[in-house]
């Protein structure tokens, strides 16, 4: 069984000991490909860099996360910009609203955005999307560029059934975390998976956030990482009602496509 892990920090400071481990743990699981997320333009460097020290496993993402988003200067535009000349470099973002922490002003949150999807439609790079709080603006922003850009994911989905359908109009791909195991707060995302087309569902980890509450043993860490995606894996499909491997050759085929990623070597 091969996965891709469309969404992994794994520049994060709590890697700093074990990242070559945590990466071999993931290949062991079978998770043949991983997008290390870039969501600034330090972080955005730090992941083109890794993913260039394992060509055909690892990918990167270029962008400003709206948390970051009042550091998207005309500067940091262009850095993207240069980052994505790089093969590696399979995504433009993090981007998005965020308008439930405002670590930003909306008004350096949607200008942001707007020119990272720009530059998305610029260099024909799919986007890798977040939003919380902030769909009815994330959507009208979003459907200005649409029919310019290559493809769109938004990533970590939790939002209501209304808004899945927007999504969906908007010809939008799926990113579903560790949140689908939670039995607390899962419980609507997982009623909302038979939704989603097979042909735009992905998966992802955002480790070394979102651990799976249904994972066993749980590290004592706490830590979400790459291996642990089977889980995320096995929880879609129960929802979808589908069986593991369809499943995960379904997301796997999906992602390469979806990113332009080689087969792993």
């Amino acid at each position: 069984m091969e996965l891709v892990d469309i969404g992994v920090n794994l520049t994060h400071r709590r890697f700093a000991d074990d990242r070559d481990r945590v990466i071999a743990r993931g290949l062991a699981a079978g998770v043949r490909a991983m997008i290390v997320t870039g969501t600034s333009t330090r972080a955005s460097r730090e992941a083109k860099a890794l993913a260039a020290t394992r060509r055909g496993t690892l990918w990167a993402t270029a962008g400003i996360h709206p948390h970051e988003a009042r550091d998207a200067t005309p500067d940091a535009i262009a850095e993207l910009r240069a980052l994505t000349e790089d093969p590696a470099v399979c995504a433009v973002g993090e981007c998005g609203l965020d308008f439930d922490r405002m670590f930003s002003p909306q008004v350096d949150q949607e200008r942001a955005f707007a020119q990272q999807l720009e530059l998305a439609v610029d260099r024909q790079r799919p986007v890798f999307l977040h939003e919380r709080a902030a769909h009815d603006r994330f959507a009208a922003i979003l459907r200005e560029q649409r029919s310019r850009l290559r493809g769109a994911v938004v990533h970590c989905f939790t939002g209501t059934a209304a808004e899945l359908e927007i999504y969906l109009s908007l010809d939008l791909h799926i990113g579903i975390t560790g949140w689908i195991c939670d039995e607390r707060r899962g419980v609507g995302l997982r009623a909302l998976i038979p939704r989603i087309p097979r042909d735009r569902l992905m998966i992802e980890t955002d480790a070394p956030f979102l651990l799976p509450r249904d994972l066993a043993p749980r590290p004592a860490n706490g830590r979400n990482e790459p291996a642990f995606l089977p889980t995320v894996l096995a929880a879609v499909a129960r929802a979808a009602g589908r069986p593991i491997d369809t499943v995960a050759e379904d997301t796997t085929r999906t992602a390469r496509a979806f990113f332009g990623l080689s087969p792993s070597a």
